[in-house]
């Protein structure tokens, strides 16, 4: 499509986010007493802001304009942490990471598929150069190390290398017939064209030829013209007067790709023209204001120090005329206070002991009104829309066809880059003349309040840095530090697998056992939009990262086979991430609590610097392992327990990092320090009937298998309830080897073929599915979900006593 198609779904979806900005003012800041009243509201802006949100990731994906894209990358931002802080409210309001959207998806007309989370594709576009060297560079330490086998050469057989000799040989032939066959005519040639010069030709024949040629010429010239203008007249090619542009220009254009192009700066030129009349008005500025506060207080005041911000605080402060009046303000209000203090304890004396009333115990006072609680993003989306209404609203897109930048728009963002370097000129100068007017007029020979200040207030002591966040490397470089991890085992390669590739569908019969009250699950699309809400957008992008609900941890918990390191891939893959292995059999290399903490060290120094990073943990229940430890392995298992808490503190919101544990059996683990190092835990359950059915024939397709009539698709997905993804896969490759691949042309494939490899795994009984679900009920979720649900059953109990009273 073209980019005026772009632009105008651009302009379309900044629309509907204006209507949504509206409406949350109206709206989300009122207090509500109605909690299901309130779900609908946020289920409903959260469906709408995902439809927002996937609307501006294509548009964002195809600009070219990079102006257009930086104002769309704003408002993409500000949606997925705006949609980040609606989903923390829903899981607040309902106890619970699944929620029931059936109701609204059927009033908003819209299916399941709309409440998937979009991936933008700009958190691998950006970095794709960058992720690539690193890529080589990993392959290339791990072969180095033999960590990593190499692609074997397979020899050659007599009867292929007589054929690759044969295929050679002949194509040899051939071109040395073809180059004498063209000796051959070019002879003719010439003794044909002897020949005419010697006779000479006749004047009619000479007429012909030219007529030819000139008729040739002429109708090509016309059919030429007349395809231009049908190009044009659809719209497929230029007008004349855009002709005159070079290729290479045309070639940028017309890719469907953004073109990295030239950055212009205009830094130069501004410090130029506006430097002087910048610098001018700074210090007729800072001599104004400190004139004033002369006037006022009667000495000139302290320059401010750089830490503060220099001359940028005079100008952050307010008046001095408005600060005396707060002061008074304030001085008169706290008056009041006191007096209002001194009559209500008056009137308390006065009161007898038997009026008092003693407090209720064990029942505290709680406001059940619900009202949304503070944003880090609406600001952000007011900002980007009113920057979309001023600079590119009323824009006319139709000649902009090279999308070139806009200087004005270059010159508004590095004015303030300039003015910011032109201050701390200005704030040299004006402290050197502000300390010799000082001297001067008032006698001081330095800025007063340095000696009171030491003597008066004490040195605060320095604060005890955390081990984790102490440097304990400084003498090695990334590079050495990200060698060793490599070759330790401690980072890993990812596979390259996408969200999408987790294949699974809704499950339509989860709505009707909520209603019964039964504690929710979820389902495989709501795994797939837990994954990349948790672990996918803030990972991906540094502002969301920094302002949304910060997750530092996520814990995966399911069935062995139901594709928990999958997603782990999966989450290094959408973002770029590096994949750091704390898997407990991988850290024996460094024994003891120094050498954990020298480990933890070096993956959180190497993944600060090289974010985003994942650091997973497989098997983690062995860290969080109950009872006494047996042996050194599990002593090590301990420590780390005890440390993962410190490396949890040493995230920061600025860190890109993200701890993700998997567990088969979370259950062996100790609940209450496991529940503390992970804050987010999502239950993968086992695939439903629809699943099954689209896993059979999926990995069967992709194999290489040909499905016909003798494979019942049906049966499989009906024999194999209880049976995981990873049982499904193992089977498939346990079935079509590579001669039953080739003997599928005479023997097709056949369902019992299948089944029988299937009956030699164990499936996922009903007690071990159980055992997980009571499991979840004890998390601190799982707790708040119980809790709500026992409220909710008292009030319906009050409810039919009441009515059984009032008709008695």
């Amino acid at each position: 499509m073209s980019q005026a198609t772009y632009i105008k779904m651009w302009a379309d979806t900044q629309r509907e986010l204006d209507t949504m900005l509206q409406r949350e003012r109206e709206e989300f800041l009122q207090p509500q007493e109605d909690r299901e009243k309130v779900m609908k509201m946020l289920a409903t802006a959260y469906v709408q802001y995902l439809e927002i949100f996937r609307k501006l990731e294509e548009a964002h994906d195809h600009l070219i304009h990079q102006q257009k894209r930086a104002a769309v990358r704003q408002v993409l931002d500000g949606v997925m942490g705006r949609i980040l802080e609606i989903k923390k409210e829903m899981v607040a309001l309902e106890n619970s990471e699944c929620h029931s959207m059936d109701g609204i998806l059927m009033e908003l007309q819209r299916v399941p598929e709309d409440i998937e989370i979009p991936i933008p594709k700009y958190f691998i576009k950006e970095n794709l150069g960058i992720l690539q060297d690193r890529e080589k560079y990993l392959h290339e330490i791990l072969l180095n190390a033999g960590l990593l086998e190499q692609e074997p050469v397979t020899a050659m057989t007599l009867e292929e290398g007589i054929k690759v000799i044969q295929v050679a040989e002949r194509a040899r032939q051939g071109r040395a017939r073809a180059a004498f066959m063209k000796r051959i005519y070019l002879e003719e040639k010439r003794q044909s064209k002897k020949e005419e010069q010697e006779t000479g030709k006749s004047p009619e024949d000479a007429a012909t030829c030219i007529q030819k040629v000139w008729r040739g010429h002429r109708q090509r010239k016309k059919t030429e013209k007349l395809r231009e203008e049908e190009m044009i007249f659809l719209g497929m090619s230029l007008p004349p007067d855009l002709e005159a542009m070079s290729s290479l220009q045309k070639e940028n254009v017309l890719q469907g790709e953004v073109q990295e192009r030239e950055d212009f700066s205009f830094r130069h030129e501004l410090r130029r023209t506006e430097g002087p009349h910048i610098k001018e008005t700074l210090q007729d500025q800072i001599t104004q204001c400190f004139l004033e506060c002369r006037h006022i207080t009667g000495r000139f005041p302290d320059y401010p120090p750089e830490k503060t911000g220099g001359s940028k605080a005079i100008f952050i402060e307010k008046h001095p005329e408005q600060v005396l009046e707060e002061l008074a303000a304030k001085k008169a209000e706290a008056e009041k206070k006191e007096k209002e203090k001194n009559g209500k304890k008056d009137k308390e004396t006065v009161k007898k002991p038997s009026e008092k009333k003693p407090p209720k115990v064990g029942k505290q006072v709680v406001d059940e009104s619900w009202k949304m609680g503070p944003s880090n993003f609406l600001l952000m989306l007011e900002e980007g829309s009113s920057q979309y209404q001023v600079f590119w609203e009323n824009r006319d897109n139709r000649l902009d066809f090279l999308q070139d930048h806009d200087p004005e728009l270059i010159k508004g963002e590095e004015r303030e880059e300039v003015e910011e370097e032109i201050r701390v000129q200005v704030d040299e100068v004006m402290q050197q003349k502000l300390l010799r007017v000082k001297q001067a007029v008032d006698g001081e020979t330095g800025p007063q309040g340095k000696a009171g200040k030491d003597k008066g207030e004490k040195t605060p002591g320095k604060k005890k840095i955390p081990e984790l966040e102490r440097d304990l490397t400084p003498d090695r470089t990334i590079e050495s530090l990200y060698q060793e991890l490599a070759e330790e085992g401690l980072l890993i390669q990812v596979k390259n697998v996408n969200l999408s590739d987790y294949i699974g569908y809704y499950d339509c019969l989860r709505s009707i056992l909520r209603e019964t009250g039964a504690q929710p699950m979820p389902s495989i699309p709501e795994v797939r939009q837990l994954v990349a809400l948790y672990g996918i957008l803030p990972l991906g992008s540094q502002t969301v990262h920094e302002n949304a609900p910060l997750v530092k941890s996520l814990l995966l918990a399911g069935p062995a086979g139901v594709g928990k390191k999958m997603l782990v891939h999966a989450i290094c893959t959408e973002t770029g991430a590096n994949l750091f292995n704390l898997t407990p059999s991988s850290t024996g290399k460094y024994p003891g609590r120094d050498g954990l903490i020298m480990m933890l060290h070096m993956i959180l120094k190497v993944g600060k610097e090289l974010q985003p990073s994942v650091v997973w943990i497989g098997d983690t229940e062995r860290v969080f392992s109950k009872g006494a430890p047996k042996g050194e392995e599990e002593v090590n298992f301990k420590r780390l327990a005890k440390v993962l808490p410190l490396f949890l503190r040493a995230l920061k919101p600025k860190d890109r990092v993200l701890l993700v544990g998997t567990s088969s059996r979370p259950f062996d683990a100790n609940l209450g320090p496991f529940c503390k190092v992970y804050q987010k835990i999502i239950l993968i359950p086992k695939p439903d009937y629809l699943t099954r059915f689209a896993l059979w024939k999926h990995y069967i397709l992709q194999r290489g298998g040909a499905l016909t009539r003798l494979v019942n698709l049906n049966c499989l997905a009906q024999v194999s309830d209880g049976f995981t993804q990873g049982h499904v896969v193992d089977v498939v490759h346990a079935v079509l080897t590579e001669l039953r691949l080739l003997q599928m042309a005479r023997k097709p494939l056949r369902t019992a073929e299948f089944v029988t490899s299937l009956a030699r795994h164990e499936p996922v009984y009903k007690e071990e599915e159980e055992t997980f679900q009571a499991w979840y009920a004890k998390t601190p979720l799982g707790k708040a979900w119980s809790t709500a649900q026992a409220a909710k059953e008292e009030e319906k109990e009050k409810g039919k006593k009441g009515k059984g009273k009032g008709k008695k």
